[in-house]
């Protein structure tokens, strides 16, 4: 009865391009194995599970009581807020940007990623997105129409873009080029080297850079930024977030920098898209960024790095090798050559120890042979992760 409803209705053609996103579909299957009971541990996602400062918090519910604080907000965000974010900048990475005009606050990357494409691309340009990568890079870009062209990322130049190999590409239909440094899911951290020689790339060509920065406090004492090129503001993009930084995945406050052009560009795609963030989420996120070294040290990096500990046990029991100066709120680990691919190890790993870890694959064909850990559950589940994993390898026929 249900088809007889809808026939003669399609789907617009572009859905033909993507698919569900692994996490939407793979996350009802472990919901499914939790009505169960299998009581599944999951190490897959990256939502940080620590609440924000205090300070953040307390400001959030100051305004929303105020009775003038729940109209319509600016697209461009508050004054405020792209003061903080111009302050955060200069104060960590010694990046001046002018908050009138070079600043444009996001409703998360994600959403970032959508507008760039759209202010920047035609349908049928190409659009350079590397391999393993975030996927939205590839599947929104091909919902909008454009042609994705991978660059490869290999574990020995260390996660790295290959310049002479993408020296060779017929770059003439190139418009974008995502890079993504401190690099997810590989962990390859940023490198002055690779920021330089993107810069000198975007110019020579006439593609737009956008880096993807929203790691670089991770596990990492020294965060970076594209944008501490000289010129690199005249043909770059870079996205930053709230999201792993200071631990507000939900909150969903990104920042796009850039020249004033770009950024008139951008602003007129998402001013016909959304109607700003409420304000309330705005001004709490401004007080965010006045954190203090101390707290990011904390959240950041001590946190991380005692989590770290446990993932590296975990990858040791599944047998993987992994670069153990890796960043970010992940680790990356290569499985051994018995399974035919990580999803074959992932999967028994979930119905085994019942233990949620994320095949490579999911980012591209350079992924196949990887899982990646997640740093965001409590210590004491990454304890009990490792407990299970144990169990179960010592459990296998040898």
């Amino acid at each position: 009865m249900e088809s007889n409803q809808h026939k003669g209705i399609q789907p617009a053609e572009r859905l033909g391009h993507v698919s569900e996103y692994y996490f939407s579909r793979k996350l009802k299957e472990v919901a499914r194995l939790n009505a169960e009971g299998k009581d599944i541990i999951s190490l897959a996602i990256g939502s940080p599970d620590m609440p924000p400062s205090e300070q953040t918090v307390a400001k959030l519910c100051e305004v929303a009581r105020q009775p003038g604080a729940h109209g319509y907000q600016p697209t461009m965000g508050t004054p405020e807020l792209r003061r903080a974010m111009a302050g955060f900048y200069r104060r960590w990475y010694g990046v001046e940007l002018d908050p009138e005009t070079e600043i444009l606050p996001l409703i998360g990357s994600k959403e970032g990623i959508l507008h760039v494409t759209l202010a920047f691309v035609n349908p049928g340009d190409e659009v350079l997105v590397p391999n393993p990568g975030y996927p939205t890079y590839t599947s929104l870009s091909k919902i909008l129409g454009a042609k994705v062209v991978n660059y490869d990322l290999n574990e020995a130049d260390g996660w790295q873009p290959d310049f002479d190999s993408l020296e060779r590409m017929d770059l003439s239909r190139v418009r974008l080029m995502w890079t993504n440094y401190p690099n997810m899911p590989t962990g390859g951290n940023a490198r002055m080297q690779t920021y330089e020689r993107l810069v000198r790339f975007a110019r020579e060509h006439s593609i737009v850079v956008v880096n993807d920065n929203p790691y670089s406090f991770i596990l990492n004492d020294h965060p970076m930024s594209l944008l501490q090129v000289p010129g690199a503001k005249e043909c770059c993009i870079e996205f930053n977030s709230m999201s792993k930084s200071h631990n507000m995945p939900g909150w969903r406050v990104g920042q796009c920098s850039s020249n004033a052009t770009f950024i008139s560009w951008i602003l007129k795609v998402k001013s016909n898209i959304d109607s700003g963030t409420f304000r309330g989420i705005q001004l709490a996120a401004a007080e965010a960024y006045a954190n203090d070294a101390e707290w990011h040290r904390q959240a950041n990096v001590e946190t991380y790095r005692r989590r770290r500990v446990y993932a590296e046990k975990i990858m040791a029991a599944l047998g993987c090798t992994f670069d153990s100066s890796q960043v970010g709120m992940f680790l990356w680990g290569r499985i051994p050559d018995v399974y035919q691919d990580a999803e074959e190890l992932t999967e028994m790993v979930l119905h085994e120890a019942r233990v949620f870890i994320t095949p490579g694959f999911i980012f591209g064909s350079n992924g196949r042979r990887y899982i990646r850990i997640s740093l965001c559950a409590k210590d004491e589940k990454l304890q009990e992760a490792l407990c299970r994993i144990e169990q179960m390898v010592a459990g296998r026929p040898r």
